[in-house]
C-alpha cells in the first residue's frame, strides 16, 4: 500500500525494524553543513529563476531509507570519498561536471545503498521523512533497481530531458522504476528539485516505470 504521510523518525540503526518493509523519502536542504555548496546553490537558483522568470526558491537534495527486517539501507548520491565503496555498498558511480574528467575521484560521484549506513545531514531534512510505501515487496523492489540506474554526467542534461541529472533524479528514477506513485511527492513549502523530472523522464523512457509520476516536484511559492 503507498501512502503520503509523514512518520516519525526511524529507529537508531542497530534496532530491531518494527514493520516488515517500507521506503522513507528525505529533504535535505542544499548544502545543509557545507557552506560552499550552499552558496553554489544561491547562486544557482537565482539564475534559474531569473530565467524562469520567477522568484528563487530553497533547494533539496534528496535520499531513501529502504527499511527491511535486515536493516535500514541508506540509498543517496554522494562525492566518491575514498575506493573503499564496498564498504558504503556503493552500486554505481559516474563522472561530474565533464565526462572525461571522471578518471578521477574528485571527479566522481557514487550511488550508495548502504545497509545500516548513514546518511550526512539526515537528521537536518525537513518535512521528513515522508512515506513512500509501506509494502515489503516494493521496498525489495526498489533494492533491485538500483544496480541498473543510469550513470551520465552529474550537472549535465546528456539525455536532454531539459533537466540536469543529480541526486534528485537518481532517487526519483529509483522510485518510478520500482513502480511506486509520485505524484504527491514534492519538496516542502518553498521549495525545489532541480533534476526530479530527469529521473522520472528517463524512466519512463525505459518502459519500466509502471507508476504514475509528474514531472518534478513544483515549488509551492513560485509555482515553476
Amino acid at each position: 500500500m503507498d501512502i503520503r504521510r509523514p512518520r516519525a523518525e526511524i529507529q537508531p540503526i542497530g534496532l530491531a525494524v518494527d514493520s516488515e518493509g517500507s521506503v522513507d523519502l528525505y529533504w535535505i536542504p542544499l548544502g545543509a553543513g557545507a557552506h560552499i555548496v550552499k552558496a553554489s546553490g544561491i547562486a544557482y537558483e537565482w539564475a534559474a529563476a531569473k530565467m524562469r522568470r520567477g522568484h528563487p526558491c530553497a533547494l533539496y537534495h534528496s535520499a531513501l531509507v529502504v527499511s527491511l527486517p535486515e536493516g535500514h539501507y541508506m540509498i543517496e548520491q554522494a562525492p566518491v570519498p575514498d575506493a573503499d565503496g564496498l564498504d558504503r555498498g556503493v552500486v554505481a558511480t559516474g563522472p561530474v561536471g565533464i565526462r572525461s574528467a571522471g578518471q578521477f575521484r574528485i571527479f566522481r560521484y557514487e550511488v550508495r545503498c548502504w545497509l545500516n549506513g548513514v546518511i550526512p545531514d539526515l537528521g537536518r531534512a525537513r518535512s521528513s521523512p515522508m512515506q513512500v510505501s509501506d509494502d515489503p515487496e516494493a521496498a525489495r523492489r526498489v533494492l533491485a533497481v538500483l544496480p541498473s540506474v543510469p550513470t551520465p554526467t552529474w550537472g549535465r542534461d546528456e539525455f536532454h530531458t531539459g533537466e540536469m541529472w543529480n541526486s534528485n533524479s537518481v532517487v526519483a528514477w529509483a522510485l518510478s522504476r520500482s513502480g511506486l506513485d509520485l505524484i504527491s511527492l514534492a519538496p516542502p513549502v518553498g521549495g525545489r528539485a532541480p533534476g526530479w523530472g530527469a529521473g522520472i523522464e528517463v524512466a519512463r523512457r525505459d518502459g519500466r516505470s509502471t507508476g504514475p509520476g509528474r514531472p518534478r516536484p513544483r515549488c509551492h511559492t513560485c509555482r515553476s
